[in-house]
Parts: C-alpha cells; sequence; structure tokens
C-alpha cells in the first residue's frame, strides 16, 4: 500500500491483481535489506511477560547524502586531514631532532628542548 500511494492515481488504478502480486514479491524480497553485519536477537525481562528484541545493523551506505550531510562529513574530512598533517609534521620534528643531537650538530649555543637527554635516559 506504502508502494502505491506513492506513484500516480492513474498508474496504481491500471496495475492488475498479478502485477500487484508480483510487485509485492519484488518488493519484499528484502534485497535491499543486506548488511554485512546483521544481529538480530531477543532476550526476557525479568518480571515482565514480554521480551524485548535487538537489532544491530552495519553496512556500506548507498543512499545519498544530503546537502547538510554532505557538508558535516567534509568538514569531518577536513578536521581529520589537519589533525593528520600536524599529527606527521611533529613527527617528522621531532624524529629530525633526535637524528640532529645523536650527530652532535647545535643550532643554538646552550640551548636544548631535553627531548635527546630524557630519550637516551629513558634507554639505559
Amino acid at each position: 500500500m506504502n508502494l502505491l500511494s506513492r506513484l500516480p492515481k492513474e498508474t496504481a488504478d491500471s496495475l492488475t491483481n498479478v502485477q500487484l502480486q508480483h510487485l509485492k514479491i519484488a518488493y519484499g524480497s528484502g534485497q535491499f535489506r543486506k548488511h554485512k553485519v546483521d544481529i538480530r536477537g531477543t532476550f526476557p525481562v525479568p518480571f515482565y511477560p514480554s521480551r524485548i528484541y535487538f537489532v544491530i545493523l552495519m553496512g556500506r551506505n548507498i543512499r545519498s547524502l544530503s546537502r547538510q550531510e554532505q557538508s558535516i562529513a567534509i568538514f569531518n574530512i577536513l578536521i581529520m586531514a589537519t589533525i593528520f598533517l600536524a599529527l606527521s609534521t611533529a613527527l617528522g620534528l621531532i624524529i629530525l631532532y633526535f637524528i640532529k643531537s645523536a650527530l652532535g650538530i647545535n643550532l643554538l649555543d646552550g640551548y636544548s628542548l631535553g627531548l635527546w637527554d630524557w630519550f637516551k635516559q629513558f634507554w639505559k
């Protein structure tokens, strides 16, 4: 009935019973309900005569995103890329600092971050 209500009136009226049965079979076949993770179950509730059911579904989202969802996705990608670049840059600078310190190169006389001394003390 939900499908018929979305069809134009002329089209819905022109469908025969056989066509309706075929639509019902095709629509209810569950082809659109396949998920990578599909966990369903029930469990009893103490002192309550009914059972409670749960459903956990996970899979690839094949729906088209709304404009708001697209802007949120782009914002999340930008945040993740910024965090990745900041962490990569920090790690690269720390590695370069350790290489510089291991080679004994002092860029500023009398000044040290103390990372090399901490690193040597940590590995004793």
